[in-house]
C-alpha cells in the first residue's frame, strides 16, 4: 500500500544560522535604553534615548577638539616618580601605565581647531582616578608657559578625583603652581577654556578647572570639592537636590555653560575666535 505511506526525507534549511556578536548591543547605565553598540559610538558615548554622557577616555577627547592627525603630543616623557615611598606606589604606577597605556594622568599637546592653532590637555580618569600629582601639575605648568610665549589659546579637558594622596603635599603644591601659570594667561589677555567631565572634583577643581575665562561642562558631569556626604556633616543641613551637578551650578553662577558632547568642538572654535577677535568662521 505505498499509496498510503509516505517516506520521510530529511529536509536541510536553506538559511545560515547567524552568529550575533556578544557585543553588538549595549545598554545604558542611566535609562536602561538598549540599542546598537555601534550608535551609542556614533553618538561620542552618549546615551540616544536620555542623552546620559558616558566617561571617555582622553585620547577621545583630543580627537573631538582637534582637526583630524593634528595633534602633536608634547612633554610625553615626564613621568612620575614615589618621592615619599609610599606602600606599593611604585607598583601601582607601573601596573596603570601598563593597563592605561599613558605614563600618568593627562596628555598634552598642540594642536589646531578649524584651522586655528591652541594648546590642548585631556585629563585621564582611568589612570588613578585622574589623579593630580606632580606630573599633572608640571604638564598643565608647562603647557601655559608654552602659550604664554606663543600666544597660543589653551583648552583643558578634566575629570579627577583631586589631588594624588600618594605624593602628599607635592601634589597640593599644583594647585599653586598651575593657578599661577593660568594668572598669567588672563594678565596677557592670552584665551583658556575649561572644559568639566564627570566628574571634577578636589583640588583640580579647587584650581586650573574653575579658572577658565569660560568655563564649560558636559550634562550631568559632578562638580565640586569635597564629597555631599561631608559637606552635609560639616554644615549639619540637607543639600538642595542636583547638588554638585553641572546643571545646579550654571543655574548659580560657578559655570558658565553646559555643552553637549558632540557640539564641544564647535562651541569651543566659536569661543576662541570670539576672544581672538578673529572673523567667524565661514560656513559652507
Amino acid at each position: 500500500m505505498a499509496w498510503f505511506r509516505k517516506d520521510r526525507k530529511i529536509r536541510t534549511s536553506s538559511r545560515e544560522r547567524l552568529e550575533i556578536p556578544a557585543d553588538a548591543w549595549d545598554k545604558c547605565e542611566e535609562c536602561g535604553h538598549v540599542d546598537i553598540t555601534e550608535k551609542f559610538e556614533r553618538a561620542l558615548q552618549v546615551c540616544p534615548q536620555c542623552g546620559h554622557h558616558r566617561r571617555i577616555d582622553a585620547r577621545r577627547y583630543i580627537a573631538i577638539l582637534s582637526d583630524p592627525d593634528s595633534f602633536e603630543e608634547l612633554f610625553p616623557d615626564i613621568r612620575p616618580v614615589d618621592p615619599l615611598r609610599f606602600e606599593a606606589y611604585a607598583d601601582r604606577l607601573a601596573a596603570t601605565q601598563k593597563r592605561v597605556g599613558n605614563a600618568d594622568a593627562i596628555i598634552t599637546g598642540y594642536a589646531t581647531l578649524r584651522g586655528s592653532p591652541l594648546h590642548l590637555g585631556a585629563m585621564e580618569f582611568g589612570f588613578m582616578g585622574g589623579s593630580m600629582g606632580s606630573v599633572v601639575g608640571e604638564k598643565i605648568a608647562r603647557l601655559a608657559g608654552r602659550s604664554l610665549e606663543h600666544r597660543i589659546p589653551l583648552v583643558l579637558v578634566s575629570t579627577s578625583g583631586g589631588a594624588r594622596m600618594q605624593e602628599g603635599i607635592l601634589s597640593l603644591m599644583q594647585m599653586a603652581k598651575t593657578s599661577t601659570l593660568i594668572s598669567q594667561l588672563r594678565d596677557d589677555g592670552i584665551p583658556y577654556v575649561s572644559i568639566m567631565t564627570n566628574p571634577t572634583t578636589g583640588g583640580v577643581s579647587a584650581s586650573y578647572a574653575m579658572q577658565g575665562d569660560v568655563n564649560l561642562a558636559e550634562p550631568g558631569a559632578v562638580i565640586g570639592f569635597a564629597g555631599p556626604r561631608v559637606i552635609k556633616q560639616t554644615i549639619g543641613q540637607d543639600l538642595p537636590e542636583g547638588f554638585q551637578t553641572a546643571e545646579f551650578l550654571v543655574d548659580h553662577g560657578m559655570v558658565d555653560a553646559v555643552v553637549p558632547r558632540g557640539d564641544l568642538a564647535d562651541t569651543v572654535a566659536h569661543l576662541l575666535r570670539l576672544m581672538q577677535r578673529l572673523p567667524a568662521e565661514v560656513v559652507d
